[in-house]
């Protein structure tokens, strides 16, 4: 019924999509897209780029096939900075002892080589399924997940979809949220020779982290979730002052607070203001929240009996994969935009997060080529003519 994956021709994609530096930032997905969008029409699927702005291009194909639900493929076109300490060169794509090494290779470029190999099967084997194909490759996961925000607002019609991430092709129906605010505490700056003058806002600060750190322990980790674990709060960076000699008149703190599935957005953002009103009633602390960095997005799930999370299981466990889940991320991913435009999704792709932006990233070449059966099996399975 279905061609096996063509793994030259798999091992291929991937290099030059490794090839095409797509760093973010800046990201400038645009070749990437290209090359991408060059492949799909390949394979029969109508294609438009939308570039929602400049340099940042998001792929939207589709292959209608008779009546049936939507069903999507996705993952991302960019990467994280290949940085220092590779072995080789991470845009060159080298295979060693089983693994391709590059950056991307997992994170996410293999994801999408075995996706566009997955389409290809499917487009080649139209009989044997019947319904609406999907591929929709997005810019900016990475930083703040635009692409995946840009596509969802537009509310298109999709019943099921597959993210492309590394999880050791095992299945992943739920992953945590983000929030990051950035507060500025405030304090009256002077010299630093009478700092009885003024008021340290580096050292008034201190105190908030200490409130924080207790706000984390005492009822954020609390709240758990049985795939992605507990929530949490913690501080990433901190930055004060502005001379040697001057006591700091502000200092500014970013807050990492990671939300579980079932966490309502506007309720931990109410939190995150309380916590600054116990600071002023406790300490007399002045502090405000000056903004909410862009992340990923909020945390998601897709309920253990729903359809594509049971296709996904079972697609999995044929291809040898004995644990398949389903599991948790507990970072986030842009499943969630898709659940927002109304899809019941999954996360599965080849490689580990363990080394995924790190020096000498790889794949298992293996890994790569199941994952391109995995993902065409969950589709065919959603997507069987009656």
């Amino acid at each position: 019924m279905f061609a096996a994956p063509d793994t030259r021709r798999l091992k291929r994609d991937l290099a030059d999509l490794v090839a095409i530096r797509t760093e973010n930032p800046p990201g400038r997905e645009v070749e990437a897209a290209a090359f991408v969008a060059s492949r799909l029409r390949e394979a029969g699927l109508d294609v438009a780029l939308d570039a929602y702005k400049p340099g940042r291009v998001n792929v939207e194909a589709r292959l209608v096939n008779g009546p049936g639900p939507v069903f999507a493929f996705n993952t991302h076109l960019d990467t994280v900075p290949a940085g220092e300490g590779w072995s080789s060169d991470p845009f060159v794509l080298r295979e060693a002892d089983g693994r391709l090494y590059g950056r991307g290779a997992c994170d996410c470029k293999g994801p999408l080589a075995a996706m566009l190999e997955a389409v290809r099967l499917l487009a080649a084997a139209r009989s044997a399924w019947s319904g609406t194909l999907l591929a929709v490759f997005v810019a900016d996961e990475e930083i703040a997940s635009e692409g995946a925000k840009h596509y969802a607002a537009k509310r298109p019609r999709i019943d099921f979809a597959v993210v492309g991430e590394p999880t050791s092709n095992t299945v992943y129906s739920a992953h945590k949220g983000s929030l990051r605010p950035v507060i500025r505490v405030h304090g009256i700056p002077a010299h630093s020779g009478t700092p009885h003058l003024g008021e340290n806002a580096v050292l008034r600060a201190g105190q908030l982290l200490g409130l924080v750190a207790e706000e984390h322990e005492a009822r954020v980790r609390r709240r758990m979730h049985p795939l992605v674990g507990e929530a949490s709060l913690t501080v990433t960076r901190i930055q004060g002052g502005h001379a040697d000699n001057v006591l700091p008149g502000a200092c500014d703190l970013l807050l990492d607070r990671r939300t579980v599935p079932g966490e309502d957005e506007a309720a931990v953002k109410a939190e995150i203001a309380a916590l600054l009103d116990r600071a002023r009633t406790r300490f007399g602390l002045r502090a405000e929240i000056l903004d909410w960095k862009a992340t990923t997005g909020g945390a998601t799930e897709t309920a253990a009996d729903r359809p594509v999370v049971q296709a996904s299981l079972a697609a999995a466990r044929r291809h040898g994969i004995g644990d398949a889940g389903p599991f948790g991320f507990q970072g986030a991913c842009d499943l969630v935009h898709f659940r927002a435009a109304g899809a019941e999704g999954v996360v599965i792709g080849p490689g580990s997060l363990s080394v995924a932006h790190k020096a000498d990233e790889y794949v298992p070449a293996d890994e790569l080529v199941t994952a391109s059966l995995v993902y065409r099996d969950v589709a065919a399975a959603l997507l069987a003519r009656a």
